[in-house]
């Protein structure tokens, strides 16, 4: 169901405090719709609108990685980015738990927990995303260099796109 209000969520209020130009979208939120739904229905490039992926290690200390919606993560290569041994998404339960928000709603702005956030490389040569704003049927358009802004020393650039 598309919201008749836009809630504040932590995600809004961390652009908001570190001074983010965004603008939001909303769309009819549908299971499983993912990024391809919001952007048909927004009519966006599913290439710029970005998912946010909780991952975790093999230690399970968990992440945070930003990739194109029409774009798969190799988790072999974010290992490797990552210097350790394998990684997985988390389970939806246990990634809400570390987020705060729901799968669907996830934003990498203003998460419950302090995470690295891994992000591909090309998102930066976007002149705009379309990205979560911590509620499911919520986007933020913005400009990718801020995602800096509002994560300052969380941010990692890297190249780990499946097309």
């Amino acid at each position: 169901m598309k919201p008749t209000t836009i809630p504040m969520t932590s995600a809004l209020r961390a652009l908001a405090s570190a001074h983010v130009k965004h603008d939001t979208r909303c769309y009819d939120f549908t299971e499983h719709g993912g990024t391809a739904q919001a952007a048909k229905e927004l009519g966006l490039d599913h290439h710029a609108t970005i998912k946010t992926i909780i991952l975790e290690d093999e230690t399970s200390k968990p992440f945070v990685c930003l990739m194109h919606g029409d774009c798969e993560i190799s988790t072999k290569n974010l290992a490797r980015a990552r210097g350790c041994k394998s990684v997985r998404t988390c389970e939806p339960a246990v990634a809400d738990r570390h987020s705060g928000y729901h799968v669907g709603g996830t934003s990498p702005f203003g998460t419950r927990r302090r995470m690295t956030v891994y992000v591909q490389k090309t998102i930066y040569d976007l002149p705009e995303i379309y990205i979560n704003a911590g509620h499911r049927g919520i986007l933020v358009a913005m400009d990718p260099h801020d995602i800096d802004a509002v994560l300052p020393g969380l941010v990692v650039p890297v190249d780990v796109a499946i097309v």
